[in-house]
């Protein structure tokens, strides 16, 4: 089964001192059944990346290795989000716009949901998606 990752689990595959459970246990699963993720998930891993050079926590050099590095693994886009849904799954469970979108991708493809975000994995379970969480 593909999982979906957000772009924290992705930071911490790549950034210093981000070590995770969600986040190794997430990258053993994508070694094996790789991921599928939204667009917008390149966007958050480009901006939480530039973030972290301005902050001095890594160089541009490093920047550019580690999504050079991301580039390839095994991660597929899908670019068909249903925006209603997104949106009507934002207001039930009381997320952003942006998580909604990983759930939407989630429920619509029936595959796991990797997230260091504890209400988007609690929507997760609340629609009856496997997750990769801290509390798994």
């Amino acid at each position: 089964m593909h999982l979906s990752s957000t772009s924290s689990v992705a930071a911490s595959w790549v950034l210093p001192d981000e070590d995770s459970t969600v986040a190794n246990a997430a990258r053993r699963h994508l070694a094996t059944d790789g991921a599928v993720v939204p667009p917008l998930w390149h966007l958050e891993v480009r901006n939480v990346l530039l973030a972290s050079v301005r902050r001095r926590r890594i160089s541009p050099r490093d920047m550019h290795d580690r999504l050079e590095a991301l580039g390839e693994l095994p991660i597929l886009d899908d670019a068909s989000t249903d925006l209603r849904t997104a949106l009507s799954l934002a207001e039930a469970h009381r997320l952003s716009f942006y998580d909604a979108v990983y759930l939407e991708l989630a429920c619509r493809r029936a595959m796991a949901l990797a997230t260091l975000d504890g209400a988007l994995s609690q929507a997760a379970v609340a629609e009856n998606l496997p997750t990769i969480a801290e509390r798994d």
